[in-house]
């Protein structure tokens, strides 16, 4: 008899059911595609203890009739493919009839199903892979499938699993994807008993997104929509203030099937270059439309990654409309003010309802104004009740009454008018210097002046674009701080900065003109105030020139042929590389000389003997590596890698000729680069990624002053 045998049906199930079902969140996917295979509207996720104790998928969707439900435990029985030609175009999410099967012979199973014709519906029960049978059952039209103790009889992979938390974490990630993939469908998960997710199910995406991630991240998003070569791609990317420490923020579907593609990662974060702080990812949620026999989903046991025919125009897609989305936002990021809302201290004593002046016929009382206020003590020299309570002092009733009621110290301010008792003295009113030394009110009103007294003449008006800080006595007596000197802006040279002209990139269209604004002022030197219309701009001076410089090179840089435009090198370049990647640069040789290289490939290396203008001969190995790494996967495009060079090396350029913060310029300057910006609203990020301007909205600052 031979060693090799014929493994047993129940053992090759349990096979299976490792490549299928590994963990609670996989078989959740797999129950859940077949709930939307079966043209479900609603759908229903409960698990308990993970869902390793307990799994509960419910749908409204068509339905199994009695006879079917055996078979759909059976391996490779599906009702989604009849034969192989149907593998060339397949456009449902299940297809291999391997799930419930794998999930049946791991589990306890039960399966209740009826369709809308039937008057009664049935139940399937099922144990470690054997069918107990089949019995009528009264439920709902469209299936539950129920599964518990997973892994019961397979204690091997059981003790594989991580903590209840963090399997549960693992489902509600899977149910969040399927939700963000079919918006038309409403989702609801529930786990432990806590409802986790409901999305809405009335097909918008934001809808969804909204309910999966929370209303700050869908108010930072970017609408996508475009078409290249017949890939058509859609959702929303996040804008460069909304970025992640990682790439979980990113969400891929083909089809509206969730994939785990570095193809569209690739595209996506070349996409991003000149608009991500530095190591920071995107997020996006993303769907790509392409025709099913363009893209092969048979490739991964989990139908995690697919493979395309040709990479070229998915990629170019995705960057191409990223890229435009990216270019035409116009949104500012708004101003946080929950972090500028002050919390205010209760005060230490209660104060009655004593008024405070706000304007003519107006008042407001203590206790609705938010400000904190310390009583002041009724002792002359200004100390207030923060200050520490002096040591009582013991006097005889002959001292008392020397002192307060026959005209000691404070006697006659210490007897009523008409009476002899005593009464505490008043407060005394302080100046308005001595204001914050003592916040007490004072007990009667300020007196008037005379009609006759001289009005003292009023202050001079603070320069243009001074800091407008009043000068106590005490700051005018002691020297005055350095101010920042006066610099001029940095120059860029003439050839660099070419005049825009109206047919150039809309991004360095500076002929516009600017919506109407008012310059209100700059702070620390460094922020330029402007208000326009309902809104206020909080404008980083420097960010904003950076940018704008930058947009001025790039389109300095689209307008010329770099095509054509290389430079020979004294010594070649030897660049070693891999032969199949030496194979793939030779493959593209058209489209690298095309763009001002000139090489030749040898076994292993490849010398080059020319390239483009303005790179330089440092970065020619770099390049090359790059150029080959991408072809190889099919990532990128030797044009689009030889922008991404140009532009890196214009982050530098621009940031070292902008203007500087907590730098004083002239006021022409600052309003050179205000105008600047305003006539460009999609000037949002600098090139680092920082924002160029925060905008916050009049009726926030009225709610925050609570005037409305």
């Amino acid at each position: 008899m031979g060693n090799i045998q014929v493994l047993s049906f129940e053992v090759a199930n349990l096979i299976a059911a490792g490549e299928v079902v590994d963990r609670p969140a996989s078989a959740i996917k797999e129950m859940m595609e077949n709930a939307i295979d079966a043209g479900a509207r609603h759908i229903t996720v409960e698990i308990q203890s993970g869902g390793v104790s307990l799994m509960r998928v419910t749908d409204d969707g068509c339905g199994m009739s009695a006879e079917d439900l055996p078979m759909a435990i059976r391996r490779h029985a599906t009702s989604k493919i009849r034969d192989a030609a149907d593998l060339d175009g397949i456009i449902t999410l299940g297809f291999r009839g391997e799930a419930l099967a794998a999930i049946s012979s791991v589990s306890d199973m039960r399966i209740m199903s009826k369709r809308r014709e039937d008057d009664v519906g049935s139940m399937l029960e099922v144990r470690g892979g054997t069918l107990l049978g089949v019995s009528e059952f009264g439920c709902g039209n469209g299936t539950t499938v129920i599964v518990e103790h997973l892994f019961a009889n397979v204690p091997a992979r059981r003790k594989f699993l991580k903590r209840d938390a963090t399997e549960a974490m693992a489902v509600g990630a899977n149910v969040e994807r399927v939700a963000l993939s079919h918006p038309e469908i409403a989702v609801r998960f529930i786990s432990d008993g806590v409802l986790k997710l409901d999305t809405a199910g009335d097909g918008q995406l934001k809808s969804a997104v909204y309910a999966v991630y929370g209303r700050d991240f869908a108010a930072r998003l970017i609408p996508l929509a475009g078409e290249f070569e017949g890939v058509e791609i859609s959702g929303f990317i996040g804008r460069s203030d909304n970025v992640r420490a990682n790439r979980n923020g990113q969400s891929f579907f083909i089809n509206h099937r969730y994939v785990k593609s570095r193809t569209a990662q690739a595209a996506l974060e070349q996409a991003f270059v000149s608009y991500l702080p530095a190591e920071k990812y995107p997020v996006c949620v993303m769907n790509i439309g392409l025709n099913p026999a363009r893209v092969d989903v048979n490739v991964h046991p989990a139908k995690l990654e697919v493979k395309f025919s040709n990479e070229k125009p998915v990629f170019e897609a995705i960057y191409y409309t990223v890229r435009q989305a990216l270019e035409q936002d116009t949104g500012r990021p708004a101003l946080k003010t929950e972090a500028l809302k002050p919390t205010f201290a209760k005060p230490s004593v209660r104060l009655s309802d004593a008024t405070a002046p706000i304007e003519t016929e107006r008042q407001e009382t203590l206790r609705q104004r938010q400000v904190t206020i310390e009583q002041a003590a009724p002792v002359s020299g200004g100390r207030t009740s923060a200050d520490p309570k002096p040591p009582q002092e013991r006097i005889t009733a002959e001292e008392y009454i020397s002192r307060y009621v026959t005209g000691g110290a404070g006697g006659s301010a210490g007897r009523s008018a008409g009476e002899g008792r005593p009464v505490p003295p008043q407060a005394p009113i302080l100046p308005a210097s001595a204001a914050p030394q003592a916040a007490s009110l004072p007990a009667e009103p300020l007196p008037v002046p005379p009609d006759d007294m001289p009005v003292p003449p009023p202050p001079e008006e603070p320069p243009a674009w001074s800091d407008g800080r009043d000068v106590s006595p005490d700051e005018s007596a002691s020297p005055p701080a350095p101010e920042p000197q006066e610099e001029p802006a940095p120059q860029i040279p003439p050839d660099a900065v070419p005049h825009t002209e109206p047919d150039s990139d809309p991004a360095a269209d500076l002929t516009a003109v600017s919506p109407p604004y008012r310059i209100v002022g700059e702070v620390f030197f460094s922020y330029v105030i402007v208000e326009q219309g309902e809104r206020m701009l909080l404008i980083d001076k420097h960010a904003a020139h950076e940018r704008i410089i930058f947009e001025q090179l790039r389109a300095n840089l689209r307008r010329r042929d770099y095509a054509v435009d290389s430079q020979l090198m004294l010594l070649p370049v030897e660049v070693m590389l891999m032969s199949d990647e030496v194979g793939m640069i030779e493959s593209y040789r058209k489209q690298l000389e095309g763009i001002g290289f000139t090489f030749t490939c040898l076994r292993n290396t490849v010398r080059v003997d020319a390239l483009p203008a303005g790179i330089e001969t440092s970065a020619v190995a770099d390049m090359f590596a790059t150029f080959a790494a991408q072809l190889t996967e099919g990532t990128g495009d030797p044009k689009l890698t030889r922008d991404t060079v140009f532009e890196k090396a214009l982050f530098q350029a621009s940031c070292k000729a902008a203007i500087k913060a907590g730098r004083n310029y002239s006021p022409e300057q600052t309003a050179y680069v205000v105008d600047q910006l305003m006539r460009l609203p999609d000037v949002t990020f600098c090139p680092h990624g920082r924002p160029v301007a925060m905008e916050i909205k009049k009726r926030t600052l009225d709610h925050q002053f609570e005037r409305c």
